[in-house]
């Protein structure tokens, strides 16, 4: 697998019924038109860049460590592997360190990978209610909160992080940013167009609407396990 994961997402394509949803605003606007124009785009840009940042706290400089520190601290568990090529063996290893089945879903963009040379059973698709493990990738992630961003389409399908007890996240150590201010500013950067989805996970699901008392797991995967890559 050549390049870092992240590189090969593509801006995703608004479906039929968003966009008609967007053409009667516009319309009503008197815009006239389904999508900014390129004015209307430079616009937005100038305001952004003229906007400024509000105050950041200093973050250490290591930030993979810095994520992992913060991944951890919410209930996630890490794994450093050196090559892409490393990730099927080490999701091999968590499976079987957690007595978990060796086999579930994975996003279409990652199908290449060695999975079955590695005695896993992943099915490059969206989840569906059986599936108990779920493979992603990310398109960023953010040091100074732990957070993974992951952005929908059709090669990285949002259930394969959503529906699963057990979600398994790769992100390349270069995508890794400081701030979520970063993770917005590569995603306007590389994308374009935003996806229909945008979401930040922060470890396993959980709620404590029940008399205060924690529970993972409510809402989605109560396991979330990250392979980072250290490779360029």
């Amino acid at each position: 697998m050549t390049g870092t994961i992240a590189s090969r997402y593509t801006p995703a394509m608004s479906n039929s019924a968003r966009t008609r949803i967007l053409e009667r605003i516009r319309t009503a606007q008197g815009r006239g038109l389904s999508r900014p124009s390129l004015a209307e785009r430079e616009a937005v840009e100038t305001y952004l860049r003229r906007r400024p940042r509000g105050p950041l706290r200093p973050l250490e400089p290591d930030l993979v460590s810095r994520f992992r520190s913060r991944a951890e601290s919410m209930q996630s568990t890490t794994e450093l592997v050196e090559r892409t090529t490393d990730v099927p063996g080490a999701v091999r290893r968590y499976l079987e360190a957690h007595r978990l089945a060796l086999r579930g879903c994975v996003w279409p963009q990652l199908a290449d990978l060695a999975w079955t040379q590695a005695g896993i059973e992943l099915q490059a698709r969206a989840a569906v209610d059986a599936d108990l493990v779920g493979v992603t990738g990310a398109f960023a992630a953010v040091a100074e909160t732990g957070t993974l961003m992951v952005v929908s389409g059709a090669a990285t399908p949002a259930s394969v992080s959503l529906l699963v007890e057990t979600h398994i996240a790769i992100i390349n150590a270069s995508r890794i940013v400081a701030y979520m201010e970063d993770a917005w500013q590569l995603a306007r950067d590389e994308l374009g167009q935003l996806p229909r989805a945008v979401n930040f996970i922060s470890g396993p699901s959980r709620t404590a609407d029940i008399e205060q008392v924690l529970v993972l797991g409510a809402h989605g995967p109560y396991r979330v396990h990250l392979i980072i890559v250290t490779e360029e």
